[in-house]
């Protein structure tokens, strides 16, 4: 699994606009997207900043989304943004919203060697 996250400045007072766009727009085209699984947005108590999470099952599907959705949706709430959002696409190594697999990279191995030296330390206590 893969999420997207975003994050961009408002306009002062936009924050009302910016999530009737997300309600009533934005998620319902992104839930008819190959590979799409959900989406949570974020405010900063101010209002002035929101940060959107939306998780893929493919990292493929967070790209096309990337390079072909992700400019329509700038440009429908482009009246809401204060700037250039920061986005980030990012592995999903644990959640409680979606069961996953644990990726195959180096933080997994070092996960299961941890995991493996605690069940050690913990027999090695029970046995003396």
């Amino acid at each position: 699994m893969f999420a997207r996250h975003v994050t961009v400045k408002l306009k002062q007072g936009s924050l009302p606009e910016f999530t009737r766009v997300m309600d009533s727009e934005i998620l319902p085209w992104l839930r008819k997207q190959k590979g799409f699984l959900d989406a949570i947005t974020l405010a900063v108590r101010s209002g002035r900043e929101v940060v959107s999470i939306s998780f893929w099952d493919q990292e493929e599907n967070a790209q096309s989304y990337n390079s072909t959705g992700y400019p329509e949706v700038l440009e429908i709430l482009k009246k809401t943004l204060a700037g250039t959002p920061q986005v980030r696409t990012l592995d999903v190594v644990s959640s409680t919203l979606q069961k996953i697999d644990t990726p195959k990279t180096s933080f997994s191995t070092v996960r299961g060697r941890q995991r493996g030296d605690s069940t050690t330390a913990a027999n090695r206590a029970h046995r003396g």
